[in-house]
């Protein structure tokens, strides 16, 4: 059983309030709020907060429950998406945002938990310019016009190799990138097309941009000479 500690009360709080506002506003998409009472302890214990409060044994089985929680929800999306899909439905597509953004998600923190900040925005940089040139690939073929497209994504390659000799210096550019970049594929309209692809690619450049700025945390900052 869990200790009646502040995490405790909070997701008490969170519970009591979902219903509150479901009962007041008689919709039931507020209950959804319970969620986040059910999923405030397992996440803060993943963000290193509050793990003083779970035992080791309590957080191999969130470690794995949660992993096939992910799975199962992964693989349903999969199936409902091929479903629509076959039906002509277009909602087809929400269900393969929430496989994209979810396995995103998950890789994205894999690699900013490690701790090594530079080093992972390196690699965010560099795969986020792939995913541009994958993209390209898918949408125009092997073609004469999919390479000029694809010069974009080369280039945040380029710059995510750069970003390992001056990580400071790449990091105000990768700022730049992704506002330009978070322009572009929303002006091309707002459907949820462009929606998942400008997430997909600004959020983990943005990401990358904050981590070369700041720097490791298991190495001194002064140690940069490149910056």
């Amino acid at each position: 059983m869990f200790k009646k500690d502040k995490i405790f009360w909070m997701a008490t709080f969170i519970f009591v309030l979902g219903i509150v506002i479901a009962g007041i506003t008689q919709n039931q998409l507020w209950l959804f709020i319970l969620v986040g009472s059910y999923l405030l302890r397992p996440t803060l214990a993943s963000l290193n907060i509050g793990r003083e409060s779970i035992d080791e044994r309590q957080m191999s089985i969130q470690y794995r429950a949660g992993n096939i929680a992910f799975a199962v929800m992964v693989i349903g999306s999969i199936v409902i998406s091929i479903w629509e899909s076959s039906r002509g439905d277009h909602s087809w597509e929400f269900f393969n945002a929430i496989v994209i953004l979810g396995i995103a998600a998950r890789a994205l923190a894999n690699v900013i938990l490690i701790g090594n900040y530079r080093e992972s925005a390196t690699k965010i940089i560099m795969t986020v310019g792939l995913m541009v040139i994958l993209f390209v690939t898918l949408e125009n073929g092997f073609s004469l016009g999919g390479l000029i497209e694809s010069l974009p994504g080369l280039g945040i390659v380029g710059v995510g190799w750069l970003s390992k000799k001056y990580p400071k210096t790449i990091g105000g550019i990768i700022f730049v990138i992704t506002i330009a970049m978070l322009f572009l594929i929303l002006s091309r309209g707002f459907v949820i097309g462009q929606f998942i692809t400008a997430v997909l690619i600004t959020v983990p450049l943005g990401t990358a941009g904050i981590g070369l700025t700041i720097g490791d945390r298991r190495k001194d900052d002064s140690d940069d000479v490149h910056a």
